[in-house]
């Protein structure tokens, strides 16, 4: 295949990899010296970039510096602060589809304003200067929300609840919250849980108020119950829902909510929501 392409013009080469994929133009890079220079150009990379790339540069946090639009492209595969440091933006390096992540600030959480029930802390392992954690609350609702036209088109997205548990939370896992993804006519609706299965702390609190819970539980939505799974970061992850980018804008809006629980709750961390590509 590589001699069939030998004998094409090399912005020829680059006009057909720009219509394949990431990993096939860097598999290209080292099939032979000869395709090396096409694969690299700023044709290939540029059909890689996001089409409303100008407004994203604008939305940085940092002044970014590249010599290609290839290196550019593995610059923004990391995750980059954007819109005043409140918002991460990053490119999926398999398909180039962009995912964001929106921090505490960047969410409508209840009673975030009151020192009583929250504050703000830093966090080592947070990409943001700082995350929010739940004192003491009644009735937890936590929304943030979107414009799809920030987002790839023709894509399902995935949002998730980003989260840790302090060392001694208390009253988050007696009963499930109704998660909603909601754009539109389209709403989708779930339930989930804080709390890892594994953490034993949670599953004592679960026994000791197992007749409350299953009596809570029949009122609120049915869902799969999820739970929060490990990410590779050191946080948590709950999936709140998914939902399809088409090629209208319009905004999505992303809330967990304590439906009928008002059970006193503490010990929550919360860093953001993600917005990522489910494929």
């Amino acid at each position: 295949m590589s001699t069939t392409l030998n004998m094409l013009s090399e912005d020829c080469i680059s006009t057909i990899l720009s219509l394949t994929s990431p990993p096939d133009a860097c598999r290209f890079m080292l099939a032979s010296s000869s395709l090396r220079s096409a694969a690299e150009s700023d044709i290939v990379w540029g059909r890689f970039l996001p089409s409303d790339l100008p407004q994203l540069l604008s939305r940085t946090h940092t002044q970014l510096t590249f010599s290609s639009k290839k290196e550019l492209f593995f610059r923004l595969c990391d995750s980059m602060l954007v819109d005043g440091g409140i918002s991460t933006f990053a490119l999926n390096k398999i398909n180039g589809k962009k995912s964001y992540v929106l921090s505490a600030k960047a969410l409508s959480i209840s009673l975030i304003n009151e020192a009583n029930h929250w504050t703000w802390t830093t966090h080592s392992t947070s990409r943001f200067v700082e995350v929010i954690e739940l004192k003491t609350i009644s009735n937890l609702e936590i929304e943030g929300r979107i414009d799809t036209q920030d987002l790839s088109p023709n894509t399902t997205y995935g949002a998730y609840l980003i989260i840790k548990v302090s060392d001694h939370p208390f009253g988050l896992d007696s009963i499930p919250y109704e998660t909603s993804i909601s754009k539109h006519e389209y709403l989708v609706t779930n339930t989930a849980y804080l709390c890892p299965l594994d953490d034993q702390k949670q599953q004592f609190e679960s026994l000791f108020f197992m007749n409350r819970r299953q009596m809570m539980e029949k009122r609120v939505v049915e869902g799969e119950g999820r739970r929060p799974s490990k990410r590779g970061d050191g946080w948590l992850e709950v999936e709140v829902g998914e939902f399809f980018v088409g090629e209208k804008s319009e905004f999505v809006k992303m809330s967990l909510i304590e439906v009928k629980g008002h059970q006193l709750k503490g010990g929550l961390i919360i860093e953001g929501i993600e917005i990522r590509p489910k494929c």
